[in-house]
């Protein structure tokens, strides 16, 4: 979850960087460096926060003796700049927290637009955990998720090149591109000791994220991230099935990364009741602050909330706002587990500081960070869920033992042919699965998975996996609602 800093206090913050980013030259010339430094760390007015420990003098005399000595005896030329973003992003790192990202100018653009325009890439939010980059969730209707992108899926190469030892930005760097472009990503997916090879053609990125629909009496809103228009977007949709008379709503953030804290609160004050407490924020002193919900609520309905391992941050906020502020019923799988708020901190060079300040605690106080929000009702989809789409440049067939087999099996059980088997091995029984599948779709039925029964096989896989009717935990929710309506109508 990520906090904009205000007007004036993003002045303070771009003044103190301002003579940050000429440290090493200021500090050269300074006759009381432990002086100019406290006067710079501790003094009133300067944008660090009062009880902040200045930097003691050995620790600051260490630091410029690095920088002389590189500077001096390094056998090539060595750029300020670059020194100073070295020393910066080696803070950063030292952090060993995955939410605290220094972004040089580049990255703080693609940051900016992936939170209120397009932008042109795969369509994924990704984090890095243990080292690897790793996907938190890809964006509905993007190229990730077409290709079959999973949460928690690490990205190991793309195109060939390792990302091993790249910070975040240089990782994302290579990851996106322009439209039409492809991008092919060696792939570590939990609980597969095989990698996996998806190709993935980057493309406009639309933002939209809500979407809304009526499923019979009820309301259905999926919300894929929390942006700057969300909370706009999800008020909208919400009047129309307002007006359209629904019985109860369903509130869909599965898959959802988090965003903006004032967009997940501004949703939370469309549904909670007034006085409600939303979420409470924690500094670093332990100093708790609660907010509450308005007294605007807008609906005022039965309700449940769908959640899996890709909902984190503001939609474990929501859901955990509902939950015990609500008493409405949490249906899927354990959230992520990220319990933290940053702060965003433009510097002067149009550079970005993107910083945990924070905890944020659920209304009754409780802190998820790490184990995650459990369901009240755990609801797990099928393991043909993991399916991912077939690579239609290999050819699969009889007697063939390898993971690609194994996905296709899992493909076809999705599809509804029976692969007879799901350990990679293409025997009798897949071919004759092969073989109906293909005779269905018009396909000569050679039980060999060509490029063209690929291709088929994809376009069926992606029908599947959109098909409300046959999501499972959509419908054990829609069951939930339906019998939180009837005690409703009874009592009443």
């Amino acid at each position: 979850m990520v906090k904009r800093m205000g007007r004036g206090k993003r002045w303070l913050v771009l003044l103190a960087v301002a003579v940050a980013s000429s440290l090493l030259t200021q500090i050269w010339m300074a006759g009381d460096v432990a002086g100019w430094w406290n006067r710079l760390a501790g003094g009133a007015g300067n944008g660090f926060s009062s009880g902040h420990a200045a930097l003691d003098q050995d620790g600051l005399n260490k630091l410029i003796r690095t920088y002389r000595l590189i500077k001096e005896n390094y056998v090539l030329p060595v750029d300020d700049e670059v020194l100073l973003e070295g020393a910066i992003q080696g803070m950063v790192e030292s952090l060993e927290d995955p939410h605290s990202t220094y972004m040089d100018q580049d990255a703080a653009a693609h940051f900016q637009e992936s939170l209120e325009s397009s932008f042109e890439g795969i369509g994924a939010q990704v984090i890095m955990q243990n080292n690897r980059v790793t996907i938190l969730a890809p964006i509905k209707g993007s190229p990730a998720e077409k290709a079959g992108l999973r949460v928690n899926d690490q990205i190991l190469a793309v195109n060939g090149e390792s990302l091993e030892g790249l910070t975040l930005t240089e990782a994302v760097a290579k990851i996106r591109g322009p439209k039409g472009s492809k991008a092919e990503l060696l792939i570590a997916r939990p609980g597969l000791e095989e990698t996996l090879k998806i190709t993935v053609i980057r493309d406009e990125i639309p933002l939209e994220t809500v979407y809304a629909e009526t499923l019979d009496d009820y309301g259905y809103i999926q919300i894929t991230q929390f942006s700057m228009n969300t909370a706009k977007r999800f008020k909208e949709e919400l009047q129309r099935q307002m007006e359209a008379g629904v019985k109860g709503l369903v509130i869909d953030v599965r898959g959802n990364p988090g965003g903006l804290l004032d967009s997940v609160v501004e949703i939370a004050n469309q549904l909670l009741p007034a006085k409600s407490i939303i979420v409470q924020v924690e500094d670093k002193q332990g100093n708790r602050q609660a907010t509450y919900a308005s007294s605007a609520k807008q609906a005022d309905l039965p309700m449940v909330i769908l959640v899996d391992e890709g909902s984190a941050s503001a939609s474990e906020i929501l859901a955990a706002a509902l939950k015990e502020s609500a008493g409405v019923p949490v249906v899927g799988m354990p959230t992520f587990g990220k319990g933290t708020v940053q702060n965003t901190i433009s510097l002067h060079d149009g550079s970005e500081l993107k910083l945990t300040v924070a905890k944020w605690l659920t209304p009754k106080g409780n802190w998820i960070h790490q184990t995650g929000i459990e369901p009240d009702h755990v609801v797990r989809q099928p393991d043909y869920f993991a399916a991912v789409p077939l690579n239609a440049s290999v050819t699969l067939k009889r007697d063939m033992n390898s993971l690609e087999v194994k996905n296709l099996q899992m493909v076809l059980e999705s599809v509804g042919f029976d692969p007879g088997r799901s350990d990679g091995y293409f025997d009798e029984r897949t071919e004759q699965a092969v073989k109906a599948f293909q005779r269905l779709r018009g396909l000569a039925p050679t039980g060999v998975v060509d490029g063209e029964t690929a291709v088929k096989l994809n376009e069926a896989l992606m029908a599947r996996t959109q098909d409300k009717t046959r999501d499972i935990q959509l419908q054990a929710a829609l069951k939930i609602l339906e019998k939180q309506v009837v005690q409703q109508e009874s009592a009443g």
